[in-house]
């Protein structure tokens, strides 16, 4: 379940969070433990004309900045968002950009750090807040449903991810609300059309691999998966704010769930080669590669990314540290049959697992019996025991390491 709530953006997490908890009544918290000089809310200025949102003048001026923050050059990026908000207080973009920001932060960890959360989340309380205060003056005001709805789906998302599931289940249906109203604005622009594609594919998606979840799913709209897939490839060519979103979420869901790994690849590298600096989008392009057969580039991205993380590049963590390690111990075991080297890089793939308390992981678990199987190939018994013994832990009975540690064992008893 943990999975699929890391898979899912927005929109779904009330379904995944009643499936576990009872009906629990509105939280009305709004803003957390953080002071508001901390977000920098600005007095009122001149009312903005239009919205901003489709300010191609602005868009110009932001493309570098939204650029930088993809690309981790947070302090860049966000110098240019304070700048937007200097001239707009009281408009949700420059707030939701900064939020966005901080998630990008929490990102590479695999959303396990903490210290970018309350910023995090007064960022995009700030950004409710004055998208409210536009939607009160006018209900029809597609752009303010637009920020609402997508900054209760980020806020939403870490919520899930942090099992606070009433708060998650809240923002969630607040966020559908307001994903509805949003929808008069898609023919104005394909950054309104985001959330709909998630939705249509989604709805669809949930129910076949959780049927569980069905029942649920009666009280919601009809979706289309196959539209959903269209829909987000098209704001993937055509959204500012949202089509580097748009990829990410095609990309992964192309690889995970269409398994559509050749396809998947080919935005990973577009995503890989236009922000080179983005760990995340570095190890999936890695990992793409090598599923792909790709050896000789995954050999070179995944080097790439344990000199960044040995020159502690912004997002560049353990996370990405066991990608890299894994795949480059693998291409030495059986591309080069260069064990020592291969050993090597299992033992760090071991070992940045460990640093983020994710012994769980196909990595952790593949690397110790990789190891297992080099000792015995060098015949080197006591070691292959060991790391055996490690493989019978940390798998599933049913499953073929589980089996085929508890054959060696049981074979090599004595000695």
């Amino acid at each position: 379940m943990k999975n699929l709530i890391s898979a899912i953006f927005t929109l779904f997490l009330p379904l995944l969070a009643v499936a576990q908890q009872p009906a629990l009544p509105t939280d009305s918290t709004a803003m957390r433990q953080v002071t508001m000089s901390e977000v920098e809310v600005l007095p009122a200025a001149a009312k903005v004309k239009g919205m901003l949102l489709l300010n191609k003048d602005v868009q110009y001026e932001l493309e570098g900045a939204v650029d930088n923050m993809y690309n981790f050059k947070y302090a860049r990026a966000e110098k240019q968002f304070k700048s937007l908000r200097r001239r707009y207080p009281e408009h949700p973009l420059p707030y939701f950009l900064m939020g966005l920001s901080q998630w990008w932060k929490i990102v590479p960890t695999n959303i396990q750090t903490l210290k970018y959360d309350d910023l995090f989340f007064a960022y995009m309380d700030t950004t409710i807040q004055k998208a409210e205060a536009m939607y009160d003056k006018d209900e029809n005001n597609v752009e303010a449903a637009f920020f609402l709805a997508a900054s209760y789906g980020f806020t939403a998302r870490l919520h899930s991810e942090r099992s606070n599931w009433r708060k998650a289940t809240v923002a969630s249906k607040r966020s559908l609300d307001f994903l509805e109203k949003a929808k008069a604005g898609n023919g104005l622009s394909p950054e309104f059309l985001f959330g709909e594609a998630l939705f249509n594919y989604y709805s669809i998606w949930i129910p076949e691999n959780y049927p569980m979840l069905r029942p649920v799913l009666v009280f919601f709209p009809n979706g289309d998966k196959r539209l959903g897939l269209k829909q987000l490839s098209y704001v993937s060519k055509t959204g500012f704010y949202t089509g580097t979103e748009s990829k990410l979420f095609l990309m992964k869901i192309l690889a995970n769930e269409e398994k559509q790994m050749q396809e998947a690849l080919v935005i990973a590298e577009d995503l890989a080669l236009k922000y080179p600096d983005n760990a995340y989008f570095q190890r999936f392009y890695a990992r793409l590669l090598f599923v792909n057969g790709h050896f000789t580039k995954a050999e070179r991205v995944s080097e790439e990314i344990l000199y960044k993380l040995e020159q502690q590049m912004p997002g560049y963590e353990p996370v990405s540290g066991r990608y890299a390690s894994y795949i480059l111990a693998y291409i030495n075991q059986h591309k080069y049959r260069d064990f020592e080297k291969a050993k090597g890089h299992y033992k760090e793939a071991i070992m940045f697992a460990e640093m983020t308390n994710e012994r769980d992981s196909g990595y952790f678990v593949n690397s110790y019996l990789n190891l297992a199987r080099i000792a015995k190939q060098q015949k080197d018994k006591a070691a292959a025991k060991s790391y055996y013994s490690v493989v019978m832990q940390a798998s599933d009975k049913k499953s073929a390491n589980y089996k085929e540690a508890k054959k060696f064992l049981k074979e090599n008893r004595k000695g």
